[in-house]
């Protein structure tokens, strides 16, 4: 049985829309930009909410097994 479990590498507040991106150098969340480059920064006093467990789904089976 083959499973991939995959991370996020992009991440969007559900309630003040702050974005933040996986950055792989630092190993940490950074604050996603714009096109213009203005910092997505949400909301200063919200309790982020990642909706890690709604749209994506971090557990892919491989071919093999479907």
């Amino acid at each position: 049985m083959g499973v991939t479990i995959r991370k996020p590498t992009a991440r969007q507040c559900e309630d003040c829309g702050r974005r933040e991106v996986w950055n792989d150098a630092t190993s940490t969340w950074r604050i996603a930009t714009d096109d213009d480059g203005e910092r997505l920064v949400g909301e200063v006093y919200c309790i982020h909410e990642w909706d890690i467990n709604g749209t994506f789904v971090p557990i892919r089976r491989d071919a093999a097994d479907a």
